[in-house]
């Protein structure tokens, strides 16, 4: 009711209600921005491939720079850019051994390059040096990729769950699972989890959260 107020309001003031739209979108864009952030970002984009640019550069003048190339690799990734991600990390295999951060990524590129049991291979050897890479994304990465066997992806989201992750993301991915598997009860518990850990979270965290603490509440209306 509220955003029709206002768009009526809007297109009293402007006196247009095509220009009126406008407005109200891009207002609401700032509003989900600043305080929810489902909606993504039309800068990001954009500041990413600058530095994409900067870093192809740097790689032309120097391929060793090892940062300037784990870097690339990991914007590329964001990009979904996976068959560049992986020419650029597998050859530096053998000086990357001891990263996690580099197995985890190299192990992305293979799952989504047409190479899912060595990718997994890969993510399993970073969680090896480091359980908790990445806050424990690559668990959530490992479950994406086995989707199509809702039980081996709860058991990873339990594996998540037992390092005492505070991400709400792998609650809402745990519901859904356990909706799929038909036992609401359990989904029912583990999107009141995500509600819950959002609460306890530090406010620099919740901003990052928040979209999945959303969608788990939502969820759990429907459950």
């Amino acid at each position: 009711m509220g955003k029709f107020i206002l768009f009526g309001l809007l297109w009293y003031l402007l006196g247009n209600p095509f220009v009126a739209i406008i407005v109200l979108i891009v207002m609401l864009y700032i509003l989900d921005r600043r305080f929810i952030g489902l909606s993504p970002s039309v800068v990001k984009p954009f500041r990413r491939a600058r530095r994409i640019g900067q870093l192809r550069q740097q790689l032309a003048l120097n391929p060793n720079d090892m940062s300037a190339r784990m870097e690339l690799a990991h914007l590329l990734l964001e990009r979904k850019s996976y068959h560049e991600a992986r020419k650029l990390l597998e050859p530096a295999a053998e000086t990357m051994a001891h990263s996690a951060e580099y197995w985890d990524n190299l192990g992305t590129a293979l799952l989504h390059t047409g190479s899912r049991a060595e990718g997994e291979s890969m993510i399993r050897r970073a969680l090896s040096i480091n359980p908790r890479v990445k806050y424990g994304q690559p668990y959530l990465r490992l479950a994406a990729a086995n989707r199509d066997q809702p039980e081996k992806a709860l058991k990873l989201l339990e594996e998540l769950r037992a390092i005492h992750t505070s991400s709400c993301e792998a609650y809402y991915r745990m519901g859904r699972i356990y909706q799929a598997l038909g036992r609401r009860e359990e989904a029912r518990r583990a999107f009141d989890e995500a509600a819950e850990i959002y609460r306890t979270l530090p406010r620099y965290k919740r901003r990052e959260e928040r979209p999945w603490a959303i969608r788990s509440r939502l969820a759990r209306l429907f459950t």
